[in-house]
């Protein structure tokens, strides 16, 4: 089973020194190397980029508290994928049907951007979130960094797989293939500028249900 970083991960210098000063500003969040949320006997894992500084950060469960959370885990609910009523807290009774969700990078960095060696040195924990997977039929990737990320996690050039929203490849993990599917990122950014729509999303997301329910 992935076990995935110390909440108190070392690994990385500039994102403990981060956690560390979010910790004394905020003793009361969670601060540390969030876990992955949802079975590892699903069939789709969602890669995101990094905990939010005020979502996930704060709150210790990928993507909870912020509004790239609010789109995600509506599209999960909204394709089968989840259940219960999402409310933005660790302890909302909300859960995940058959997938998975994670992060490229396991500690908030500073302005939601980490930079090449920690996306590197986290990536060892990405590669057994996939390899701990045995039912793993689909990979969500959000955003260039995810994809990109996932690519190197399982051996393979990002040059021969250009990410895209709705790109999609077929390669293999831990000695089986599974599809690798891309999007736009959830962000309030990208829903803001047009970048990303609620039916762009919603439209991946129906993807990764049949590809999830395909024998």
């Amino acid at each position: 089973m992935p076990e995935g970083p110390d909440k108190d991960c070392t690994l990385c210098p500039r994102l403990a020194a981060y956690r560390a000063d979010n910790a004394a500003a905020h003793p009361d969040w969670f601060n540390g190397a969030v876990p992955a949320f949802g079975g590892i006997d699903a069939h789709l894992l969602v890669v995101g980029l990094a905990p939010g500084v005020s979502g996930a950060n704060r709150t210790g469960r990928p993507f909870t508290g912020d509004w790239a959370g609010d789109l995600l885990y509506s599209a999960l609910k909204g394709h089968g994928f989840a259940s219960g009523n999402y409310d933005k807290r660790p302890d909302d009774g909300f859960e995940l049907v058959g997938a998975r969700v994670t992060n490229a990078v396991r500690c908030v960095p500073p302005q939601n951007k980490p930079v090449g060696a920690e996306i590197n040195t986290c990536r060892s924990f990405l590669t057994e979130e996939i390899t701990g997977m045995p039912d793993l039929k689909v990979i969500l990737c959000l955003g260039r960094i995810s994809h990109e990320s996932t690519l190197r996690a399982l051996g393979l050039k990002p040059s021969r797989h250009a990410f895209g929203h709705g790109s999609e490849y077929e390669v293999e993990a831990a000695h089986r293939h599974v599809t690798l599917l891309s999007s736009y990122h959830c962000s309030r950014y990208n829903t803001n500028t047009g970048r990303l729509t609620e039916e762009m999303f919603n439209t991946v997301m129906a993807r990764a249900r049949d590809l999830a329910d395909a024998p």
